[in-house]
């Protein structure tokens, strides 16, 4: 079995076949790459020199917005700062974080939840704000675009569907993977198998090797989409929300000989949707969900608690 191409033009205007390989992907694997995405090649490339220029920034000059500062997850985490898998030691990846923002006079944004926080951007690194604010609206848009396809061929029902994600909990990632240290053993990784927490997951990529996929028959599979190509997968509360017809899947970048660049934006509603299994009389705030995941995964969270 392989991962399924996909092509979103053909998936918003209906296609039949293409919408049948998206329900495969989706529930089966849990893994695709889509391309025609109105996002090109060129573009994505834009964005990743724009995070590689931070990340070869010195510590010094990124460590003013380290997000272990404010105790959210908002702006640079270092080498270390996380560990998505309790069995593994802790990540060697670099990351920046950046997220949707609420006016000061929303109900949500009183809370500072970190799901909604500020976000942090460099003084050292001049464009660099105005690029990654710019590209997390337009991968935001193409994130609700599949969401909106996904919701169809499941008939999960569109409108409400995509109700529940305003304001979305979106968060918009830079992964800086340098070269596997001499150093890494076997519990060493740029991110150890883990499943993602949330609803979607769009990723960029610079095309270097590294992530690798756990397939339905067990065995790892390794995933390379070049600039303008993007894989997407789905998380532990999409899999959930629509009793397990969506497959949160299993992955991993174990890291290489060179580094690697990639811009994951995970999209997920707002912090009240109920996204407890359907007919169920659960109760299970997304925003609790996600913020529970988080302090089990960044170090300074886990030590603030």
């Amino acid at each position: 079995m392989n991962i399924p191409e996909l092509d979103l033009e053909k998936l918003k205007t209906g296609d039949q076949s293409e919408m049948a390989r998206l329900k495969l992907a989706v529930g089966e694997i849990g893994f695709l790459t889509v391309a025609n995405t109105g996002l090109s090649a060129v573009r994505i490339a834009r964005v990743l020199q724009a995070y590689r220029d931070f990340f070869h920034l010195p510590e010094a000059q990124k460590r003013p917005v380290d997000m272990a500062r404010t105790g959210a997850n908002r702006g640079w985490g270092g080498p270390g700062s996380e560990q998505v898998n309790p069995d593994a030691n802790p990540d060697f990846k670099e990351v920046f974080d950046c997220g949707y923002e609420l006016p000061s006079d929303h109900p949500m944004a009183a809370r500072q939840l970190g799901v909604y926080a500020p976000n942090q951007w460099p003084d050292s690194a001049p464009g660099f704000r105005a690029e990654i604010e710019t590209y997390y609206r337009e991968a935001l848009e193409v994130g609700r675009q599949v969401l909106t396809c996904i919701a169809a061929s499941f008939d999960l029902g569109v409108d409400s569907f995509a109700a529940a994600f305003d304001p979305p909990m979106a968060l918009l990632r830079g992964n800086y993977y340098p070269a596997r240290p001499d150093w890494a053993g076997h519990k060493d990784f740029g991110i150890a198998a883990h499943t993602d927490y949330g609803c979607l997951t769009l990723l960029a990529m610079d095309g270097a090797p590294g992530l690798s996929v756990r397939m339905p028959d067990g065995t790892w599979r390794d995933v390379q989409a070049p600039p303008g190509k993007f894989v997407i997968n789905f998380g532990e509360m999409l899999e959930i929300w629509t009793g397990g017809r969506v497959k949160a899947t299993l992955h991993r970048v174990v890291g290489g000989g060179g580094e690697r660049i990639s811009a994951p934006l995970f999209l997920n509603p707002s912090y009240d949707t109920n996204v407890a299994p359907p007919g169920s009389d659960q109760v299970r705030l997304a925003g609790e969900h996600l913020t529970r995941r988080f302090g089990e995964t960044y170090l300074h969270l886990k030590t603030a608690g």
